[in-house]
């Protein structure tokens, strides 16, 4: 069942309507309710199109954050074969808001690792939310190292509000393990393809996604900070998450325009949650072209691409 956001309302009682009708005709045979079905099927679609067509950025933040996203979970399943997970840290245990291992793609060896949120109550409280802890980017580390050794492309799916921030992960040297993690993507020898898939929050993505191929789902977000937590620092007020997502610029097309973003992967109509299907096979072939992009090159010139991909961060879009 399709769970609706907010300003989706409207379309939850045309959808619901719709479903009531043909729900009445399969518990009586004799009514025909097909004609008065598939106009509010049309009328939800037209709504729906209007809905989509000039999203507001906190209300892209809404859609990066449905619960019914795809996540990393999933893209592994669907578009990777031999997946092969990797544990732990070797240093003080394994984060399960962290995801990676050895895999195929297309044929290809590669790495992948991601943040994984969850999908109910007992599996989100497992994975943290998507929040990793210091052992989840160390286990991110330790696995880069893995693929820079035996040559793999590294491919990282990101989507989490941010690095947690408890009082355990700062005692075990949180902001440090994000540096490293961030530090090692800028060492990498091989290839580094990184897709904001949901939620790009803070260092905790950025530890991610320091990569030669920044790759963006249209309705996902990249922020050095939520909406919210911008608000309540600089208005005192988190109800001013509508105004900070704005002025953060925190949209794929925001993003893309000033050279963070390197390719915007459509959705579809309605966000990726309403085909998941259709959002993943986009993203893999998002993945297939950005490997191909960088094949070819010997690991000098992948740091190159990457180094001065990040050098020049910023010099376009600025008047904008």
């Amino acid at each position: 069942m399709t769970q609706y956001l907010d300003f989706e309302k409207p379309l939850a009682e045309i959808e619901g309507k719709a479903e009531e009708l043909r729900a009445m005709a399969r518990e009586n045979e004799d009514m025909d309710v097909e004609k008065e079905a598939s106009a509010l099927d049309r009328k939800a679609q037209d709504l729906l199109k209007s809905l989509y067509e000039g999203l507001t950025p906190w209300r892209k933040c809404q859609v990066a954050r449905h619960p019914q996203r795809p996540h990393c979970q999933d893209y592994i399943n669907a578009l990777f074969t031999e997946y092969t997970p990797l544990a732990g840290d070797r240093n003080f245990a394994d984060d399960h808001a962290v995801m990676g291992g050895f895999a195929r793609f297309d044929g290809q060896p590669v790495m992948v690792i991601g943040h994984e949120k969850g999908s109910d109550t007992k599996s989100r409280i497992e994975r943290n939310f998507g929040m990793a802890r210091p052992e989840g980017y160390r286990k991110a580390i330790r696995l880069m190292g893995l693929a820079d050794r035996f040559g793999l492309p590294v491919i990282t799916l990101v989507d989490t509000p941010g690095a947690y921030p408890g009082k355990g992960a700062e005692e075990r040297g949180q902001s440090e393990a994000i540096a490293r993690s961030t530090e090692k993507c800028l060492e990498l020898g091989v290839p580094l393809i990184s897709i904001v898939i949901g939620e790009g929050g803070s260092g905790g993505a950025v530890a991610f996604a320091t990569a030669n191929r920044v790759a963006m789902l249209d309705h996902s977000i990249y922020s050095v900070i939520s909406p919210e937590g911008c608000a309540s620092i600089l208005w005192k007020d988190a109800e001013k998450m509508r105004e900070a997502a704005e002025a953060l610029r925190l949209t794929a097309k925001d993003l893309k325009e000033i050279g963070v973003c390197d390719r915007i992967i459509p959705e579809p109509l309605g966000g990726a949650h309403r085909d998941r299907d259709l959002t993943i096979k986009n993203v893999g072939s998002a993945i297939e072209a950005m490997l191909l992009e960088l094949s070819s090159q010997s690991p000098e010139k992948v740091r190159a691409d990457r180094r001065a991909k990040y050098l020049d961060l910023g010099s376009k879009g600025l008047a904008a």
